[in-house]
């Protein structure tokens, strides 16, 4: 005998109420619940600062300019605003800095002296400092310095010719960023006369992993010129530099690139 040939319009469920007497055994799948926007608050709190912290510590991170020392380049003084500039630290993982950057480093010992620690004295908040410095919202608590380089390693350095320009290896230098600089006048106050000018040093070799840097503020940046007189002659560690300040972000006045002109002729 033949099957009987099925109702196409039966549905699994109305089979089900035919074999049970009518009664429905409809299976209801079960809903997921949407989760709680505060419930997910939490994770994605952890998620920016685990971002955070990865992109400062690797990538680049935003440092403000305290001071007037690379005026007119970068804006800083005590008590206005000065800019904010990002530091990219990849460039860096692949060749050495090079003359006509503008890096950020930290200080060696001699730079550090009065250099007072921003950490609070309370245990407990000093912990939340050192926490909020990994992810960024805190600067962390190091002398960091930001100035250009000058010279490197192997390379002599001094000033000045008779133009009143550095010279590295016997060459002057290209410095079209420098605005402000000590007095230099041939024949009245140079490198030879009996008040000397003000820019005048020199010559310093300078030791192979180091670096020479000056403010762009020549008259008024404590820079390698500065503390000549230590067991580095003045120039600091390679391994020292943080980045390469390589854009300003604020004030939006002043956004643009930072240069790093090749300021050493051929």
């Amino acid at each position: 005998m033949a099957d009987a040939p099925q109702d196409p319009d039966v549905t699994p469920e109305a089979n089900d109420q035919e074999h049970t007497g009518g009664r429905s055994r409809r299976r209801k799948g079960k809903e997921k619940k949407p989760r709680s926007f505060w419930r997910e608050i939490p994770i994605l709190i952890v998620v920016a600062l685990l971002l955070s912290f990865l992109l400062q510590t690797f990538i680049a991170r935003v440092y403000l300019i305290p001071s007037e020392s690379m005026e007119p380049t970068l804006h800083g003084c005590p008590g206005c605003t000065g800019d904010r500039i990002v530091v990219e630290k990849i460039s860096y993982r692949f060749g050495d800095p090079e003359p006509g950057d503008v890096v950020v480093f930290r200080g060696p010992e001699s730079w550090s002296e009065g250099y007072a620690s921003t950490r609070s004295d309370n245990v407990v908040l000093r912990g939340l400092q050192e926490v909020g410095s990994l992810v960024g919202l805190v600067p962390p608590d190091e002398n960091d310095l930001v100035k250009r380089v000058i010279a490197t390693g192997g390379q002599t350095v001094e000033c000045c010719d008779d133009q009143g320009r550095v010279l590295v290896d016997g060459k002057p230098l290209d410095e079209p960023y420098i605005t402000m600089d000590f007095p230099f006048l041939p024949g009245v106050q140079t490198c030879d006369t009996a008040v000397k000018s003000g820019r005048c040093f020199g010559p310093v070799t300078v030791p192979e992993g180091h670096l020479w840097v000056m403010g762009d503020n020549r008259s008024n940046s404590a820079d390698s010129r500065y503390h000549v007189s230590d067991e580095m002659q003045g120039t600091i560690p390679v391994e020292n530099v943080i980045g390469k300040a390589t854009f300003i972000v604020l004030p939006p006045s002043r956004w643009g690139s930072i240069p790093s002109p090749d300021i050493q002729q051929q």
